[in-house]
């Protein structure tokens, strides 16, 4: 951060754990906004996330008596309810961004997005999010992921199997690809990993710090998403070593290059191919994942996220 720029007192919501930890990198102070019991999306420092003493949490009851300097919604509830019915007056005339998480979940290319506010900057996690929807008169912004690397934890792919991570498949359906998994692991051994994978067969949920020593072994990072941002498992994944196998749709058809840090195809068939050589060829695989580890190290690195959001977030309370 610039040596004169002012540390921002920012106010926001914990609606992406992985998500807000990375945001929490950024050299500025950090208010969650929390209820009793720590609901969805009101959840403050819960869980085994090595938060930072720049993470704190307020109370939705107390948020209107405290000061802030930048006001950073998350959510669609955020936005068409705390701000009218948590903020006050003065709050409701603080600078704001809107981080958007997802693409266009009702039509891809027609839908228009919630926040309709000159006033307001919408910041988008991917270009292909930014693309598909329409932000009328709303000024956007892209601001990529990026992740810490695990410490002492690279690819070993020892497991002759490949992963799968994705929460709620079963639940999500086509969107999240259960039909293309349950197809794949047909033909090609997968484990499935996420919240409430038990009901699809898999493994169930590995906790946030030892997902990536769990996955090093796995032969391959397998991603049957059809639609969706770009997934900070796949990012983590890379991170360590490890080769990327999925569909060539949304933003991974621009993160990964066949033959170079893995292969996306919109032809399942050709995936399955694909996986079966990774399994009788473990260099090639080796070979993928060094170059899907370079990619990370130069497009996804934790520092550029945090210099990236610094700035944006000075710029808008500037």
């Amino acid at each position: 951060m610039p040596r004169n720029s002012k540390r921002l007192r920012v106010l926001t919501w914990h609606v992406h754990g992985n998500y807000m930890y990375y945001l929490s990198q950024a050299p500025h102070d950090f208010y969650l906004v929390t209820k009793p019991g720590h609901p969805g999306g009101y959840a403050g420092k819960v869980g085994v996330l090595p938060w930072g003493d720049n993470v704190h949490e307020v109370s939705i009851d107390e948020v209107r008596n405290r000061e802030f300097d930048v006001v950073l919604f998350q959510h669609k509830t955020q936005w068409d309810f705390d701000r009218e019915h948590v903020l006050s007056d003065a709050q409701r005339r603080l600078p704001c961004v809107y981080i958007e998480h997802d693409p266009p979940q009702e039509n891809p290319f027609e839908q228009q997005h919630w926040v309709d506010d000159p006033g307001t900057l919408l910041v988008h996690v991917t270009a292909f999010n930014r693309l598909m929807w329409d932000c009328g008169r709303t000024p956007t912004h892209v601001i990529e992921h990026g992740v810490v690397m695990p410490e002492g934890v690279r690819y070993s792919g020892e497991l002759e199997r490949g992963i799968v991570v994705v929460n709620h498949l079963a639940q999500r359906g086509r969107r999240l690809g259960a039909d293309v998994f349950h197809g794949v692991r047909e033909r090609v051994p997968l484990d499935l990993v996420g919240m409430d994978a038990q009901r699809m067969g898999g493994i169930g949920e590995i906790g946030n710090l030892d997902l990536a020593a769990f996955s090093a072994r796995y032969c391959f990072f397998f991603n049957p998403i059809r639609w969706t941002s770009l997934g900070l498992a796949i990012v983590e994944a890379m991170t360590i070593g490890m080769p990327i196998v999925g569909l060539a749709t949304t933003e991974l058809a621009t993160v990964i290059r066949n033959g170079e840090s893995g292969y996306v195809h919109a032809d399942v068939d050709a995936l399955v191919d694909i996986m079966q050589q990774l399994l009788r060829d473990p260099d090639e695989a080796r070979r993928l994942g060094e170059g899907a580890r370079r990619v990370a190290r130069e497009r996804f690195s934790i520092e550029r996220f945090a210099c990236d959001w610094s700035d944006t977030l000075l710029n808008v309370a500037g």
